[in-house]
């Protein structure tokens, strides 16, 4: 995953579990120190906060990141921190996968027409030979939002 999707990701599962009740203390501080990490850099959250699952939002967000070249290695550890939380302490906030691929060894992969309410595409320790593919993936997307438009 790259750096700026790795920290709009993390913003993005903090925003939908870091903000409740049933949060742990651990997703709540992981969290907290992100956010506070991108304040200090001037990055303003509100719109993800509303509506964490909003593509729009993430797509905002990930184009802030990408245009202000802001992110760095300790930026990058505070969402490695909080995926991490995230996955320890509330595995199914982030269970709405497109494709989830792990431990895979191959030549090729292709993906095609994802929709998912959660991340369009996931993978872990790949090893691919010739290339990766990945089209039309629809994430993020909520009853209720307007649809994403037509390719």
């Amino acid at each position: 995953m790259d750096p700026v999707t790795l920290v709009v990701t993390a913003v993005a599962l903090g925003a939908s579990a870091g903000l409740t009740e049933t949060a742990s203390s651990a997703i709540k501080d992981a969290y907290a120190g992100l956010k506070r990490l991108l304040s200090h850099r001037q990055v303003d959250l509100s719109g993800i906060e509303r509506r964490p699952n909003s593509t729009a939002q993430r797509d905002a967000l990930r184009e802030t990141l990408a245009d202000t070249n802001i992110v760095d290695q300790e930026l990058l550890d505070a969402a490695e921190l909080m995926t991490d939380a995230v996955a320890a302490y509330r595995p199914d906030a982030a269970d709405v996968v497109g494709v989830d691929l792990k431990d895979v060894r191959t030549e090729f992969i292709r993906v095609r027409s994802i929709s998912s309410s959660g991340s369009g595409f996931r993978g872990a320790n790949l090893t691919v030979d010739g290339g990766v593919d990945i089209g039309d993936v629809r994430a993020g997307h909520l009853e209720g939002d307007a649809d994403p438009p037509e390719r």
